[in-house]
This record gives structure tokens, sequence and C-alpha cells, in this order.
């Protein structure tokens, strides 16, 4: 079975957070337990995108703003279009139990968390070789034996990798020949085996992996 998402993860956020109006503080150390685990070359390309689901409608939640608190200072984080934010994985911040505080448009106690795996701004482009599209793969192939370590028979194994677009109405050929289709291109394990690059005529909004049981 595939699954056409693993990622969203419904990775075990513990959310001890002081609502205030429509703003919540969540514990630094909420965020740092997970990103910690990409700190390593294996999954040097990774990073998790935080956002908050809607309860009813299951669109994510819109973000006024979005920092890290500490007594001293206070960082501002991006807040991506689609209303999702990256987190550093920085030890002093961990130790300093510093907060990240998220100010909603909508009441905070309907939007619950919401983590995504997906590849580093960085490596999106339009043009692949294989040998960096099998670096994507096996970053991802890291990721999930690394966490699978103790519970294998519960973790997904990687068998591709997706490709999503800004324009979820996309549909148009890659100039190497691939079929983009509504907003979505999937490169699953079969054409891995042709060992060759990709050409897109545009770039991706992000790539996260395939994954089947």
């Amino acid at each position: 079975m595939i699954l056409k998402t693993v990622l969203p993860i419904a990775l075990a956020l513990s959310l001890s957070n002081f609502a205030i109006a429509d703003e919540i503080e969540i514990r630094y150390k909420t965020f740092y337990n997970h990103v910690k685990k990409l700190d390593n070359e294996d999954t040097q390309a990774l990073q998790f995108a935080f956002g908050f689901r809607h309860v009813s409608s299951g669109n994510l939640c819109v973000i006024n703003s979005a920092r890290i608190s500490t007594q001293k200072k206070q960082l501002p984080l991006i807040v991506s279009a689609e209303q999702r934010f990256t987190i550093q994985s920085e030890k002093a911040l961990n130790l300093a139990d510093a907060f990240v505080v998220i100010d909603f448009k909508e009441a905070s106690n309907q939007c619950d968390i919401s983590v995504q795996l997906e590849t580093k701004s960085e490596y999106l482009k339009t043009d692949y070789t294989f040998a960096e599209m099998q670096f994507l793969y096996e970053q991802y192939e890291a990721f999930f034996n690394e966490m699978g370590s103790f519970l294998s028979f519960m973790m997904p194994n990687v068998s591709g990798l997706m490709f999503q677009f800004d324009d979820e109405n996309l549909n148009e050929a890659t100039k190497t020949g691939e079929q983009i289709s509504e907003g979505t291109l999937m490169l699953n394990d079969m054409w891995f085996k042709r060992s060759r690059g990709i050409k897109l005529q545009t770039k991706p909004l992000r790539i996260t992996a395939i994954a089947s049981k």
C-alpha cells in the first residue's frame, strides 16, 4: 500500500502550552526534541515544517506571527504562504528554556499541531542529475531507518519521491517526459531504476517521500 504522504507525520509532540486569547506559548524543547534528530550528514537535506491544522476545516490555521522567546531576546520566525515555519536546532535555546510563541487569526483552541518532513529549500530547483535524486532518496531512507531502529515494524519504507508544486492545478510534462498531474509528480522505485536525471519546467514547492508499508 502506498501512502501518498507520510508527511505530515503525526509526531508525538507534547504541547504543554499556555493560551492567552489567540496566542499560545509552546516550550522550545518540544520542537528541539524532534529537529535535533536531523542534525547529521545522513539527513542534512531534510527539515521539519511546522503548522497548525484547523480541527473543523482541515486547512492550516492562519498564523499572524511566530517567534522564539527567551528572557533576553525575541527571535522572529518566518511563516510561509502555506502557514508553516521551520525552527533551528539550537542547544542554547533549549538550555535557556525558550518558548515558541504563536499568534493565530483563528481561535487557538481550534488549531492542532501539524508536522511535515520535507526537503530543505536549497535543494529545490528545476534540473537534477540522477546522483542528486539518489542523494535525496537516501536522506529519507536514512531518516526512516533511524526512526525505525527499535520499532521497525511500525515504520514505512521509502519507495520514491513526490514533488509538489505551488499550482495545485498544474498539469504538464517535464522536459524529460514525466507527467505532473494536479500539481504533483510521483517518482517511484521503477523510475529510479532508470538511473537518469530529471529536468522540470517549474520549480517544485517541496519534495517529500513516498512511503509504503
